[in-house]
């Protein structure tokens, strides 16, 4: 157990110790819901869109789903108590931390585990694989910040990304378990239903420049010195 211990430090300095003040400030926004809610928003708009009423029984268990998967992991962290990289006495003077210290445990991840969970869940409800490959890479890039802001060791988000992948597949299957006893004429059934390519495209639109002017501006705002964490 020492030797993965030692090896999971060994893998997280060498991550935490990558870092540049542009990517100190563009993973401290990746990392926080509130720069992600028009993307949400995007989200939820082709949701409902797609699958109309039904899209309430989605919206229902994508809500569940994060709350699942955020409570289980503040048990596991209750339970387990491995101190997060800032808050432990062998290690917190080394580690660049950006932002906060966090709280007090590190395993498992939040942060991995709901976004994972809600990228399976999403993959399987738009069933499209163009979309499957953005929503997988921002959950990576979400679920990486942790580790790059010094407050999750990599196993920690490894063991999120697990649960997620396994808690967004078991939610879907939920979904189509109501969707045959809440059968509704006229309405698409989950299991049919995929996000059509024109629909894709805007949310990919968004998503680029998002990111694009999210590098300009921090870009600028740091040569003028505009900018400090």
């Amino acid at each position: 157990m020492q030797s993965l211990i030692d090896i999971d430090k060994s893998i997280f300095f060498f991550f935490n110790g990558m870092h540049n003040p542009f990517w100190d400030v563009v993973m401290a926004l990746f990392t926080r819901t509130e720069y992600w809610i028009l993307f949400y928003a995007i989200l939820i708009f082709y949701i409902i869109k797609r699958y109309r009423l039904k899209a309430v029984l989605i919206l229902v268990v994508i809500a569940l789903t994060i709350l699942v998967a955020d409570q289980f992991s503040g048990l596991i962290k209750d339970s387990v108590q491995r101190l997060r990289p800032t808050h432990d006495p062998s290690m917190q003077e080394l580690v660049h931390n950006v932002l906060s210290r966090g709280g007090k445990y590190s395993y498992f991840s939040a942060h991995a585990s709901n976004t994972f969970a809600v990228a399976t869940l999403l993959s399987l409800v738009f069933k499209n694989r163009n979309f499957n490959i953005l929503i997988f890479c921002w959950a990576t890039v979400v679920s990486y910040t942790r580790l790059y802001l010094g407050v999750h060791f990599p196993f920690d988000i490894v063991t999120g990304i697990a649960f997620g992948l396994l808690l967004g597949w078991a939610m879907y299957k939920l979904i189509l378990f109501s969707d045959k006893r809440l059968f509704m004429l006229g309405l698409p059934m989950v299991s049919d239903a995929k996000l059509r390519p024109k629909d894709l495209r805007f949310i990919l639109i968004y998503f680029f420049v998002l990111l694009l002017s999210t590098f300009i501006v921090v870009n600028r705002l740091l040569h003028f010195n505009w900018i400090q964490l």
